[in-house]
This record gives structure tokens, sequence and C-alpha cells, in this order.
């Protein structure tokens, strides 16, 4: 028994130095992602200044009624669920051919110029995005107008009033900020991978391509497993910034820029009524749960190997 507890305390002591490093995520994980699950029974609640969260009424499903008693229930929740299935299947294969792309630039100052730059744009402000989104769009001034269409000999294009190119813009704009930083995780998972296994494919007549499609991506396929399940645990939720920032607020592209996140936004702005916020976090939560735990049920019935639990 004694054996024992002396054993304790030296993996604990050995331990000590790894437990203080991973104590501050610790701490911000607590303060910022566990404690505000206490206010989830604001989403139950009709919130009255006056009496406080404690004292306010319960008000049952009233506060998520909302979500579904417009006509635009419909649309929003359609274009959130489009816009992030598209996201998840464009963003992951362009973020494995981007790490591949690097990854067979080798370790040259060239490379890590070009990953800064690939890099860059994911820290930019999205409001800074949308000002040079506008940029390009801006009917009167715009690249795209004043320079290529004006040279194809094409009529400007009033861009912030045609609903039918937003999928389109929203996409390109979403690959350009986020691409070059979600690869980073492929780029790492490709460092590690044992260079012997491409030298005995060279000497087998694989050429480079074969190497990519029997070595590299067969081992990149836990990585995009795990990647793809924790963004499908979001795809009820949207990038506020993308959708509301970048088309300007503009009402007449509704139909195709309106998303859950959005939506619940606006309707803040003119009730300013955090119980239907609240509710609409708790929802989008709820339906992520499920939609994860679906995923990887449907992962361990494939490919047990690879399920995230």
């Amino acid at each position: 028994m004694a054996k024992a507890k002396t054993a304790g305390r030296l993996q604990l002591k050995k331990d000590l130095p790894l437990i203080f490093l991973c104590l501050p995520g610790a701490i911000y994980l607590i303060i910022n992602n566990y404690m505000p699950m206490f206010g989830l029974f604001i989403a139950f609640k009709n919130i009255n200044y006056a009496k406080g969260i404690f004292g306010s009424d319960w008000a049952g499903l009233q506060n998520f009624k909302f979500l579904f008693a417009t006509n635009d229930a419909f649309v929003m929740i359609r274009n959130t669920l489009l816009y992030n299935i598209a996201f998840i299947v464009i963003g992951t294969i362009m973020s494995v051919f981007v790490a591949i792309l690097f990854s067979e630039m080798g370790a040259n100052i060239f490379a890590k110029i070009y990953q800064a730059g690939m890099v860059f744009p994911n820290l930019v402000s999205m409001v800074i995005v949308a000002y040079i989104a506008y940029a390009f769009l801006n009917s009167s001034s715009g690249f795209i107008n004043m320079t290529i269409l004006k040279a194809m000999g094409i009529e400007p294009v009033s861009w912030y009033s045609q609903p039918g190119a937003w999928p389109t813009i929203l996409m390109v704009v979403y690959i350009w900020k986020n691409v070059g930083y979600s690869s980073i995780i492929y780029i790492s998972n490709i460092a590690g991978i044992d260079k012997g296994i491409y030298e005995a494919a060279k000497i087998d007549g694989a050429g480079k391509f074969r190497q990519i499609v029997n070595i590299t991506l067969p081992m990149l396929k836990p990585t995009i497993v795990i990647m793809t399940l924790m963004a499908v645990g979001r795809i009820f939720n949207s990038d506020f910034g993308l959708f509301y920032q970048v088309p300007m607020n503009s009402g007449t592209l509704y139909s195709t820029t309106q998303t859950i996140d959005t939506y619940v936004y606006r309707a803040l702005m003119e009730r300013n009524d955090i119980g239907m916020s609240a509710a609409a976090g708790f929802l989008q939560s709820i339906v992520g749960f499920i939609l994860v735990v679906s995923a990887n049920l449907l992962v361990r019935h494939v490919d047990p190997d690879n399920a995230l639990f």
C-alpha cells in the first residue's frame, strides 16, 4: 500500500509540469464553454428585467416558436444547412488539396512565405473582408464591373441586388478566408507520414499522383473524418460575419443570405428579447449534438477504426 502511494506521488510529481501547462486552456474552456451552460434555462423564461432573470415568469416553449412562426423559417433553415454542407465538402477538399501542394513544395523559404500568405486571411476581421468584397463588387467603381466586365463589353451588374449570385460569392469568400488556416492540420499530418513509405513507392514505380492517392489520402483519412464530424456539430450554426457583414445587410439578398444566426440577430434588434436568442442557441446545440452522434454512429458502422467515440 505504501509503495502504491509512493508511486502515485512520483507519477503526480512527474505529471505536474504537464498539468500546469494545460491549466490555462482548461480554465478558459470552463469559463467560456461550461459556465455559460448555466444560462440555458433563460431559453424557457419570459425575461422581465424588472423582475430579474430568476424572478421572471417561465415561458415553456414559447421562445422556440418564433424560429418557426415566420414565413422565412424554411428559407433560413435551408440556407443554413445547404451552405454548411457545401462548406464542409468543398472546404475539406480544398484544404486537403492546398495541404498536399504545400507538402510537395518542401521546407524552402518560398513555401513558408506562401503558407503565411494563405493563413493571413483568417486573421483579418470580417468587417475588413466585407469592404474588400465591396471593392470588388461595388456597381459603380468595383473591380469586377470596371475592369473585368468592362473589358468583356458587359454592362455593370448591381451585385448587391442579385440574390442568385451570392451562393457563389459567399463560397469564394469562405474559401479565401478559411482554407489556408484549415489546411494547417493536414500539412502537419502529411509531415508526420514516414518518408520511407514514399521511397518504397518510388522504387515500385509509383508516380507522384499514385503516391498521393495510395499513401497520402489514406493516411489523412482519420483526420478528415474527425474534422468532418466536428464540422457536422456546427451545421445548424453559421458564420455571422460572413452572412451579415459581407452582403452589407442588403434586404434584397435575404432569400440567399438569411441564416438562423442573422435572423435571430435581426429579430433581437427589433424585440430585444434575450430569451428568444437563448432558445435559438439551445436549439442549435441540441441539433448539433444529435447530428454528431448520428454521424459518428454511421462512421462506426462503416469504419469503426475512424469513429470519434
